[in-house]
């Protein structure tokens, strides 16, 4: 299961919870983007329940994170660079 997740960061603490969410090992990427979101992770688990845990529990142990908000990949068409078939 991989699930792209938001947040919303207080604004002297990105590089801070950027550093803090690349040590989860179940996170792949961790993207400092502009716009209305602060930070953007890629996360993959093999079961929901896990990724249920790690967005109520884990994550919120990281200071400075303000919101998050999870979106469910359902299919991906190419990742890391290699084309996928549907």
């Amino acid at each position: 299961m991989v699930a792209l997740i938001a947040l919303k960061v207080e604004t002297a603490e990105a590089d801070t919870v950027a550093s803090e969410v690349a040590r989860f090992t179940e996170v792949e990427d961790v993207f400092l983007v502009t716009g209305d979101t602060d930070i953007f992770l890629k996360v993959r688990f093999p079961h929901y329940d896990e990724l249920k845990d790690f967005v109520l529990h884990r994550l919120p142990s990281v200071r400075g994170i303000r919101e998050t908000k999870t979106l469910l990949v359902v299919t991906a068409y190419k990742e890391a660079g290699e084309t996928r078939h549907a």
